[in-house]
C-alpha cells in the first residue's frame, strides 16, 4: 500500500485561498494565515502588517473600498522550499463609483506547516517572479 504524502499541495492551498478571499469570507482566508504572519504591501506604498489582528484589519477595510471585486489567479507556481509565486488580476469597482479597476499583481507566498508565513505583494509581476525565484533558492 502505496503512502500518501503527509507535504500539503501549496498550489491547491493557494487556490483555496483565493476562493475565501473571493468570497470575501475573511473567517476562512485568516484561517491560511500563521498567528504571526507578515503581510508585506510596501512595494504597492500600503505599507506591512505583522500578526493575523493586523492583517485581519487590513483586509477588511480594503475589501471595505470594493463595490465589486474579483481575484483570478493568471498563475501559481510552487517553487520548492515553501515559496509559491502568484500572478494575479484584480478586477472590480471601488464603493461609490461606476469606473472599472483593473490591476496585475505580482504575489509571493512563503507557506510553513500548511499556514502563510509570509505574503509579499509587488506592482509588478515580472519583478515578483525573479524575487521568489531567489527566496526558494535560499531557502535550499
Amino acid at each position: 500500500m502505496a503512502e500518501e504524502s503527509t507535504t500539503p499541495d501549496l498550489v491547491e492551498l493557494t487556490r483555496h485561498a483565493f476562493g475565501a478571499a473571493n468570497s470575501h469570507d475573511l473567517d476562512v482566508l485568516m484561517g491560511f494565515f500563521a498567528p504571526e504572519a507578515l503581510y508585506d504591501l510596501s512595494d504597492l506604498a500600503l505599507g506591512t502588517f505583522e500578526g493575523a489582528v493586523a492583517i485581519r484589519s487590513f483586509i477588511e477595510d480594503w475589501w471595505g473600498t470594493w463595490g465589486e471585486h474579483l481575484l483570478e489567479a493568471e498563475e501559481i507556481v510552487d517553487l520548492g522550499h515553501g515559496v509559491v509565486f502568484t500572478a494575479i488580476r484584480e478586477d472590480g469597482r471601488l464603493v461609490g463609483s461606476d469606473g472599472h479597476v483593473e490591476q496585475r499583481r505580482g504575489w509571493i507566498l512563503l507557506w510553513t506547516r500548511g499556514m502563510i508565513e509570509s505574503f509579499t505583494a509587488f506592482l509588478d509581476p515580472d519583478e515578483a517572479r525573479p524575487a521568489a525565484e531567489r527566496l526558494a533558492e535560499e531557502r535550499e
